[in-house]
């Protein structure tokens, strides 16, 4: 079951758990690769919403070793990952925030900002109110890529989906606000991104991107 109020990660065990078996999802360095060939051809400041144990930042910084990063989470188990993973590069600011709260708006600009599988843990209206947030905070031609789970149309395909991660419905994380693709590319839309897309996708598992419009620096 899952709940509008539930949110397990700030359980060290829900945290450790999820990183036993991230590496075994399905299909996931797939959409890693595709969500790298979405990002700018220069980057120099991005932002990681969710970084989790700082997997995907660590893609990006290396198909981009000269950019500064910023990595945010709320989690304590993944912000010690984090400064493990991290220690010693100066390029690479560890920012702990709950995405429940508005983003802090000293965190300047970016040329992307990317999160993988950390969204759909947010409240739908938080959700959105997340992308105008991130739309705010891109440089002209910057692009938002978020690699995500979204819903399944069909309840069936989500039973189908669950069995191929080899989870039953009782073992489903209950912070999971699962969304449907066609309504958060819509608000993507909305708030004036352009060239929104679904890049690439395995089920439930969906790379959403746009670009914020404008002529770079």
């Amino acid at each position: 079951m899952t709940g509008p109020g539930v949110n397990l990660w700030g359980s060290p065990a829900h945290a450790l758990e999820y990183l036993a078996r991230a590496d075994s999802i399905p299909h996931r360095s797939e959409g890693e690769r595709t969500l790298l060939e979405f990002l700018p051809p220069r980057v120099t400041r991005v932002l990681d919403l969710g970084s989790g144990d700082g997997r995907l930042l660590g893609l990006v910084k290396l198909a981009h070793p000269e950019a500064h990063a910023v990595a945010v989470d709320f989690s304590d188990t993944m912000l010690d990952k984090l400064a493990a993973r991290f220690a010693g590069e100066a390029s690479v600011s560890v920012i702990a925030h709950d995405m429940d709260q508005p983003l802090p708006q000293s965190l300047g600009t970016f040329d992307a900002v990317v999160s993988s599988f950390a969204i759909h843990h947010l409240p739908h209206p938080r959700k959105r109110a997340l992308y105008k947030e991130v739309y705010n905070l891109l440089a002209p031609r910057g692009a938002f890529c978020n690699l995500e789970h979204v819903a399944s149309p069909t309840p069936a395909l989500h039973e189908q989906f669950l069995a191929a991660l080899e989870v039953t419905p009782a073992e489903e994380d209950a912070s999971n606000k699962l969304l449907d693709l066609e309504t958060q590319l819509a608000w993507l839309r909305a708030i004036g991104f352009i060239d929104v897309d679904c890049h690439w996708k395995w089920r439930e598992l969906a790379l959403l991107a746009g670009v914020r419009p404008g002529e770079p620096a």
